[in-house]
């Protein structure tokens, strides 16, 4: 199915003064909700290091207010992944080329993709919930970005695909871990090691996505379920969010005490007798 010639509208107000607009990420907020947007239409929201940089300075600048966090891309596309000057042998002006990191110690190869991990990893802080809009295209790191946050809505017109594995590499920036727990592992090797597009139904059926819309109803639909996270209370939210995100760690008996003393702070909290 092609992609519906729209963009799709800012799901927080425009005239909001960016806290950050740089390298292809625009960051707004509003209160409790912000808006990490990705700003390059153009080559369909293709990532590079600068781009990467950017989206982990948007973690550390998003002020104590903020309860929600929403990604999405200008567009028609969420993100068609790296960029492909990537892989010339020039790479993107002041960045070593893949060439170049290959060249490098073990050390110093380990701690560039470190980096470049850190704008995957924040979108999982306990403190927050976040929701990738994913629309159009989300091939490689665009999935893997997609996978960083904690819930996924997407448009009818949605393609995901991993193609790492086809380009002779492997998904390295934090999303086999998501991918796997979400679809189990054989399917997310299938995915993985093929390439192949997952649509709109399938990512639902398969628990890759939450909620599945038309296009055109995109922010909406982002908008009604951030409207419903804020109506509950942020510690109650924050606490809920770390048992379930330790869950698939820990035996059921030790799930169970998680529970018991993560109940009884909430409980103190609210008779008032919390520190």
């Amino acid at each position: 199915m092609a992609s519906p010639e729209h963009d799709i509208d800012p799901v927080i107000d425009p005239v909001l003064e960016p806290v950050l607009d740089k390298d292809g990420v625009r960051l707004t907020v509003d209160d409790a909700i912000a808006t990490v947007t990705l700003t390059n239409p153009a080559k369909r929201n293709a990532q590079s290091p600068a781009l990467w940089r950017a989206l982990t300075e948007a973690g550390r600048l998003l002020p104590g207010s903020v309860r929600v966090v929403v990604l999405r891309g200008e567009g028609k596309s969420f993100s068609a992944g790296l960029d492909r000057q990537a892989f010339t042998p020039e790479g993107f002006d002041g960045e070593p080329s893949f060439i170049d990191l290959a060249r490098g110690s073990d050390a110093e190869l380990d701690a560039t993709i470190a980096e470049y991990q850190e704008a995957f990893t924040w979108w999982r802080r306990s403190d927050l919930v976040s929701i990738a809009a994913v629309q159009g295209h989300a091939i490689g790191a665009g999935f893997q970005l997609a996978l960083a946050c904690d819930l996924r809505v997407v448009a009818d017109d949605v393609r995901f695909a991993m193609r790492e594995t086809s380009l002779g590499l492997v998904p390295d920036l934090t999303g086999t871990h998501p991918l796997v727990g979400l679809v189990g592992y054989a399917r997310a090797l299938e995915i993985c090691v093929t390439g192949r597009f997952v649509t709109a139904e399938e990512s639902v059926q398969t628990g890759l996505a939450n909620l599945a819309v038309p296009a055109d109803q995109l922010d909406g639909a982002v908008r009604d379920l951030a409207s419903a996270i804020l109506a509950a209370p942020r510690d109650a939210v924050i606490e809920t969010k770390a048992l379930l995100q330790g869950a698939q760690g820990r035996s059921l008996e030790e799930q169970r005490t998680a529970e018991r003393a993560s109940q009884a702070r909430r409980l103190r909290d609210l008779a008032g007798l919390g520190d």
